[in-house]
């Protein structure tokens, strides 16, 4: 059996992937219902259409290249239900600045697997 830290690293390592291959509708299993989403630029998006509709419409754009997320922690409640992992992420695009920050999710396992429940991204650089 994975440890609950470990499935929580592997469902980041496919929304990364998701995420580089630019598949929007893949990503829904990852997300929780009422998910929340607060972008590097302090911006709220609420519920999983919405933010698989956001994701969609920067995938069409020629210049977004991906985000990536690397998990520095995984940290469990002691009932083994939620999770929050944090890290750092990056954002790149094509002929502009690199963005990156730290980012805190929140997890929970609703019937067996992992989803995102909340995401709080900061970004803290732009680099050329």
């Amino acid at each position: 059996m994975t440890a609950p830290a470990d499935a929580v690293r592997a469902r980041r390592k496919l929304t990364n992937r998701l995420i580089a291959a630019h598949d929007a509708a893949r990503l829904k299993p990852f997300l929780h219902p009422d998910v929340t989403l607060v972008t590097g630029d302090g911006g709220r998006i609420v519920g999983a259409p919405a933010v698989l509709t956001a994701f969609a419409a920067q995938f069409a754009d020629p210049a977004f290249v991906t985000y990536d997320r690397s998990t520095a922690s995984v940290e469990l409640d002691q009932d083994g239900a939620r999770a929050a992992e944090s890290g750092l992420w990056t954002a790149l695009w094509r002929d502009a600045p690199t963005l990156t920050g730290t980012y805190l999710a929140a997890w929970r396992k609703v019937t067996g697997q992992w989803v995102i429940e909340a995401e709080l991204y900061v970004t803290l650089a732009r680099i050329r």
